[in-house]
């Protein structure tokens, strides 16, 4: 309940706005609008789609396309003709000290995804690392490392074939 001496009309504190802003782009880089990208690395000819927000000191491979509504937070690096799909999240908090590191960049981790990495919508990725030529499922959650190439799916993502 909103008290009744509250301005309705008050404007908030503080208000960022979405944008691009420190990125380091490739040749032939398509960009679908709105998106957040800040800090990143994004390689040649890569595609990425709307409502997508990749963080700082991530890299971005070639040719890779990365579809909307995805979030890529810091310390992931994707590999060259990679396919991420719609509402991937990357986490890199694994609230290894009993809750959210608050913070505090020396509890996050990496990620490291291969080449030839297909991602179906909806997984979420925990920092891990994926080799190439990997297909992961719609809503697969990874939380641990793909070593050998195939498809895995499931939660927690478990290897259903070789390709």
């Amino acid at each position: 309940m909103i008290p009744e001496d509250h301005n309705k009309n008050s404007n908030p504190d503080k208000i960022l706005s979405i944008g691009i802003t420190g990125v380091e782009f490739g040749v032939g880089v398509t960009v679908v609008q709105p998106v957040n990208l800040y800090g990143c690395q994004i390689g040649d000819e890569v595609f990425i789609g709307p409502f997508v927000e990749i963080q700082k000191k991530v890299k971005i491979g070639h040719r890779t396309r990365i579809q909307s509504h995805t979030f890529i937070c810091e310390l992931v690096t994707i590999g060259d003709d990679c396919f991420i799909g719609h509402g991937v999240m990357f986490i890199n908090d694994t609230f290894s000290s009993g809750g959210p590191a608050g913070g505090d960049q020396a509890l996050w981790k990496q990620t490291n995804i291969g080449n030839n990495v297909s991602i179906g919508s909806n997984a979420t990725i925990l920092p891990v690392d994926i080799a190439d030529n990997v297909v992961i499922g719609a809503g697969a959650v990874v939380t641990q490392n793909i070593i050998e190439s195939g498809v895995y799916a499931g939660n927690p993502a478990k290897k259903l074939k070789d390709l």
